[in-house]
C-alpha cells in the first residue's frame, strides 16, 4: 500500500512537472498576443468617466472569464476529437490578427481626417453631461469583451498547439492556468494603467516637493505609454499572426529559417522577427482587399 502511494505521488509530481513546463512554453508563445490583448482592452476602457473605470474594467474582465469559460471546453473538444482542426484554427486566427493590425494602421494614415473626427466626437460625447453614460458604458464593455473574446480565442488555440498530444490531465490543467493568468494578469494592468493619471494627479496635489515631481512626470507619461501600447499592440499583431501563417506553411517556414540561420545569434532572431511581421503585414494587406471587395459587391446587389 505504501509503495502504491508512492507510485501516485510520483506520478502526480510527474503531471505537475508537466503542466509547469508546458505553461511556461505556452505563456512565451501567447506572450505577443498578451501584449496585444493589452493594449487593445487598455484603449478599449479608457475615456470613460474617471469614477467608472474600475467598474468598466471590472465588467470588461468578467466577461472575460465567460469567454474563457467558453472556450476552453471548446479546445479540449477539438484536441480530444478533431486535432487537424488546431493548425486551420491558427491559420485563420493568425490572418485575422494581420487583418485587423493593417485596418488599424489603413484606418489611421489613409483616412486621417474621418480618424480624427471619430476621436474629437468621442472626447466631446464623454465630457457631455447630456450623453447616456449608461449607454456609453455599455457599448464599451460589449465592444471590450467581444475584441477579448477573439484575442482570448487566440491564446487558447496557440496553448492547444503547444499541448497537442498531451494526457488529458495535462492539457486541461495547462489551458485552465494559462485562462486564469492571461485574464489576470491582463485585467490587472489595464486597472492600473487607466488609474495612472489619477496617481499622478494625486502625487502633484501633496506637499512634498518629490511627490509633486514625481505625480507630474506620471501624467507627463501616461499619454506616451499609451501611444506606445498602441504601437505594440499592432506590432505584436503582425509579429504573432505573421509568425501563425509562416509555421503553418511549413515551405516558407523553412525558408526563413534557412536565411536566418546563416545571419545567427542576436541578429538572426531580429531577422526571423521581421520576416515573420513582413508575412504579417503582406498577409493582413491581402485580407484587408479582399473584405473591402466583398463589401463592394455586397453593397452593389
Amino acid at each position: 500500500m505504501a509503495t502504491s502511494l508512492l507510485l501516485l505521488l510520483d506520478d502526480i509530481a510527474t503531471v505537475l512537472d508537466d503542466v509547469s513546463v508546458l505553461t511556461k512554453v505556452a505563456a512565451k508563445k501567447t506572450a505577443g498576443v498578451l501584449g496585444d490583448d493589452l493594449a487593445l482592452n487598455a484603449q478599449q476602457v479608457s475615456g470613460v468617466k474617471a469614477n467608472r473605470e474600475l467598474p468598466v474594467v471590472w465588467a470588461v474582465c468578467k466577461g472575460s472569464f465567460v469567454n474563457k469559460a467558453i472556450l476552453v471546453p471548446a479546445a479540449l473538444v477539438i484536441g480530444t476529437w478533431l486535432p487537424w482542426l488546431v493548425t486551420p484554427l491558427l491559420m485563420i486566427g493568425g490572418a485575422f490578427l494581420c487583418f485587423e493590425g493593417f485596418e488599424k494602421l489603413a484606418h489611421k494614415f489613409l483616412h486621417r481626417e474621418e480618424h480624427a473626427a471619430s476621436t474629437t466626437a468621442h472626447e466631446q460625447a464623454v465630457a457631455s453631461e447630456e450623453v447616456d453614460v449608461v449607454a456609453t458604458e455599455k457599448a464599451k464593455i460589449k465592444g471590450a469583451v467581444r475584441t477579448d473574446f477573439i484575442l482570448s480565442a487566440e491564446i487558447i488555440a496557440i496553448t492547444l498547439g503547444t499541448v497537442q498530444g498531451q494526457p488529458f490531465v495535462t492539457q486541461l490543467s495547462v489551458l485552465v492556468g494559462i485562462a486564469l493568468v492571461m485574464t489576470v494578469g491582463v485585467y490587472g494592468l489595464v486597472a492600473g494603467i487607466v488609474k495612472l493619471d489619477d496617481a499622478g494627479l494625486y502625487l502633484s496635489q501633496r506637499e512634498g516637493a518629490g511627490s509633486r515631481a514625481l505625480g507630474r512626470g506620471i501624467l507627463a507619461a501616461a499619454p506616451w505609454l499609451m501611444k506606445g501600447l498602441s504601437i505594440a499592440g499592432t506590432a505584436a499583431m503582425f509579429l504573432v499572426g505573421g509568425g501563425i501563417l509562416v509555421h503553418g506553411v511549413p515551405a516558407v517556414g523553412h525558408a526563413i529559417e534557412a536565411w536566418t540561420s546563416g545571419v545567427g545569434g542576436f541578429f538572426g532572431g531580429l531577422a526571423s522577427m521581421g520576416a515573420n511581421a513582413g508575412v504579417g503585414i503582406i498577409a493582413g494587406a491581402i485580407v484587408l482587399a479582399v473584405v473591402e471587395v466583398v463589401k463592394k459587391l455586397r453593397a452593389k446587389r
